[in-house]
């Protein structure tokens, strides 16, 4: 299937999108679109005859739970809504605890690195099988960038793609730039990864900006692609024709002039290795080592472990792990102090814009206030529902403690929370209540 030069839609950028020239396809983010409708921009670049793909966020498939039959259903009905011919997602989990691990359920907000061992990928393909069974075109998915590294993995990340292809089938979404943040954040070789992966079933690409603060690469999507991000696009080009290639950009739009020649430079780097293409080196074959093998694909030790046991020792990992990030609770053994702590401030400050963005009424009525409130929120109230859910707690929050202090502001809040959530403002009995009920339904 031959997708072309692509770009991700946004609202934001619509016009512009609609505007640029040599788009063969575009993708949209599935869990911002309706059900039952699209909106105007889509339906005009559809009936142009421009692809359309939806990429979930969402699914968590690398968690240690099966998905969720609901969130397959809405991809499935975006995916028929669109008549597109694939959808994909993501290799990560981005929830953990509940009733597998009698915590409290908790939501990252944020696409976690699924830790690269035989256990994990069990779970992960028989994960990756539901998906594929409740879907009505085939699945892709994307490797992610990531801060922080699991302890004790037993495969490198072009042998886990390998073998999750090699078991499952699925297709692959290659972020070059994910690539290029895991060179930079935890010293893997972007060309090692391309030539242990099997390159033959890249679906398509990702292209995206980022930047470098204190030695560590934040894959941010908001700034321009770079110089190192295309030279890994060079690299896989070397080895494949990638089906189609898109650049992501979610935030700190430039104007179309920008976008354009972030998009020529992508085609330029595709055209300057055209007919140069090379085998990829020879890939030692992975398929078949069970999930207790040892470090490095060796004999299994005795026995092998019932499916559920398994998900539960994954569960058990993912959640510790995720407490530490939100919920303050102690860093697991193994894991890099310095980067997890930077990974928790990243979780918070994205928690805060994305809250900002789907109740853009709260920055307005607290003004500059709104971010260290928020933050300040965040540290004690792990998200567990969602960024809407979010935006309600913490301005229920707010107004149990009587704030913001500016009386007409806190009127302002009032009426925003009692239109969303319920006639009367809370009480500061409310919040212990609601705590202690959402601890228990955790359990």
């Amino acid at each position: 299937m031959k997708l072309g030069i692509g770009i991700g839609w946004r609202p934001e950028i619509a016009e512009a999108v609609e505007a640029l020239p040599g788009i063969d396809w575009v993708e949209a983010v599935a869990e911002n679109l309706c059900a039952d409708h699209l909106p105007a921009s889509l339906v005009r670049l559809r009936e142009r005859g421009v692809t359309v793909v939806p990429h979930g966020v969402s699914l968590g498939l690398g968690g240690a739970d099966r998905p969720d039959p609901g969130r397959l259903a809405a991809l499935a009905a975006r995916a028929g809504l669109l008549g597109a011919p694939l959808v994909t997602e993501h290799i990560a989990f981005v929830r953990a605890g509940g009733a597998r691990t009698a915590t409290p359920a908790l939501e990252a907000g944020h696409l976690l690195p699924v830790p690269r061992t035989w256990a994990a990928l069990e779970v992960l393909c028989e994960n990756v099988r539901v998906a594929q069974d409740s879907l009505p075109v085939p699945l892709a998915l994307e490797n992610i960038a990531a801060l922080i590294s699991w302890p004790d993995e037993e495969l490198t990340e072009g042998q886990f793609l390998a073998e999750l292809v090699d078991r499952t089938g699925v297709r692959l979404l290659i972020d070059v730039a994910n690539l290029h943040t895991n060179h930079v954040n935890r010293g893997e070789d972007p060309a090692t990864a391309l030539d242990e992966l099997p390159v033959e079933a890249i679906a398509y690409v990702h292209v995206a900006g980022g930047v470098e603060k204190d030695g560590v690469w934040h894959d941010t999507h908001a700034h321009p692609v770079t110089a190192p991000v295309l030279d890994v696009l060079a690299e896989l080009r070397s080895r494949v024709a990638p089906p189609g290639v898109l650049l992501e950009r979610d935030d700190d739009f430039p104007p179309a002039a920008g976008l354009a020649a972030e998009l020529d430079a992508i085609r330029a780097t595709l055209d300057a290795d055209r007919g140069g293409v090379r085998r990829p080196a020879a890939r030692t074959p992975k398929a078949g080592c069970p999930v207790d093998a040892a470090p490095g694909g060796h004999a299994p030790t005795a026995g092998t472990v019932e499916p559920e046991a398994l998900r539960d020792r994954v569960a058990v990992a993912q959640a510790s792990l995720l407490s530490a990030l939100v919920a303050g609770t102690p860093v697991p053994g193994g894991f890099d102090h310095r980067r997890l702590a930077v990974q928790s401030r990243a979780l918070a400050a994205k928690r805060a814009d994305v809250v900002a963005k789907v109740a853009p009424e709260l920055p307005e009525i607290l003004g500059r206030g709104y971010r260290e409130a928020f933050l300040a929120y965040a540290r004690s109230r792990p998200m567990s529902a969602g960024y809407r859910r979010d935006a309600l707690d913490f301005a229920e929050q707010l107004l149990i403690a009587d704030r913001p202090e500016d009386e007409a502001a806190r009127r302002r809040l009032t009426r925003w929370w009692q239109d969303r959530a319920a006639p009367r403002p809370p009480r500061r009995t409310t919040w212990p209540v609601r705590a202690a009920r959402s601890v228990r339904v955790g359990r």
